[in-house]
């Protein structure tokens, strides 16, 4: 049975879907499995959907769209899961503007309100076969890191802490100064929002864990080795550095923690930012990150809006606090000078 869809959610994006598509009614729920769904209700809040262009298109009831499942554990979002089994006329949910859907057990209703609610009209196939995004990489997963380029990693106590705009920041000024950067986003749920934002702001490539076929790193038993290929597959376009970002905090269940730990990649980092809402979160952090020995090069995120939060890292972490939106050639002052 072939369908045409009003919307190709990102998430599908290497799929390289076409307006009309086929569709099965024999699904067989798995992470990365590319659905037909229809659109159930309009939202005023949280309504949006990113196509695979990058644009930002407002939902509206009735719509067919393609998008493909996964999970999501958003603090300040969404929490949900890929059902155990699905069948057509099943009511899921989506999760996150990239198009990742599944079964909605906890919302945030005062950011995002209620999970858009969705129809499932059948699984897109090839004709032969379901279509997955697992099976449309751009790198494969890797055991071992081969590469010896340094990284420069940013993380967080949580999701909407100032992440991306560090990298963006970074990114900018170096490729002002002549170097060529790379950037790899390898914990969260997939969106193109970050790595599109990243190259516009100067890092010559940009990749995440959805070009290895995640649709969500929420305990993905793949992603050291995901973190791993991306790293080995960014080498081969000799940068002379990779920026590391990762979506969500150290401390949450998109596995943060797993791959600073790995002594493979940590040997490599040279520069290490943190970003914080609040004095008790880069505190935290710092310890956190120091007793795992990735040790913070320097702060940034709100706690660093002003003064404040700025002497109190100083002061207790010892570390500089840059904030990056105001002053992001500093930041990359302190990295030359740390690097």
């Amino acid at each position: 049975m072939k369908i045409k869809l009003n919307k190709i959610a990102s998430v599908t994006k290497n799929v390289g879907l076409k307006s009309e598509v086929e569709i099965t009614k024999d699904i067989r729920s798995t992470n990365g499995l590319c659905l037909a769904v229809k659109v159930l209700e309009n939202k005023k809040i949280y309504n949006e959907l990113e196509l695979c262009s990058g644009k930002l298109s407002i939902l509206k009831k009735g719509e067919v769209l393609a998008v493909a499942l996964g999970n999501r554990r958003a603090l300040k979002g969404f929490v949900g899961d890929t059902p155990k089994k699905l069948a057509v006329s099943d009511v899921i949910n989506i999760l996150n503007m990239g198009g990742v859907a599944g079964l909605c057990t906890s919302e945030n209703v005062k950011q995002v309100g209620h999970a858009l609610k969705v129809k499932v009209l059948g699984a897109i196939t090839d004709g032969k076969k379901a279509l997955n995004v697992k099976d449309f990489k751009k790198f494969d997963p890797q055991d071992k890191l081969e590469s010896d380029v340094p990284l420069v990693v940013v993380s967080g106590t949580c999701m909407g802490v100032g992440k991306t705009n560090v990298v963006c920041q970074l990114a900018k000024h170096a490729s002002s100064d002549g170097l060529n950067v790379f950037v790899a986003k390898l914990s969260g749920v997939a969106a193109q929002k970050d790595t599109r934002k990243m190259k516009q702001f100067g890092a010559r490539k940009a990749v995440s864990f959805l070009d290895a076929g995640l649709t969500s790193t929420v305990h993905s038993s793949e992603l050291l080795k995901v973190a791993k290929g991306a790293i080995n597959h960014l080498s081969e376009g000799k940068p002379d550095f990779i920026i590391i970002e990762f979506g969500d905090g150290v401390f949450g269940e998109y596995g943060v923690m797993d791959i600073l730990k790995d002594k493979e990649i940590s040997k490599h980092i040279a520069f290490h930012v943190g970003c914080a809402h609040d004095p008790m979160g880069a505190v935290k952090l710092g310890e956190v990150c120091k007793s795992i020995r990735v040790p913070l090069s320097l702060m940034s995120g709100p706690v660093t809006d002003n003064e404040v939060g700025s002497s109190f890292v100083k002061k207790t972490l010892k570390i500089p606090a840059v904030n990056a939106l105001k002053n992001g050639g500093s930041l990359y002052e302190e990295f030359k000078r740390r690097r």
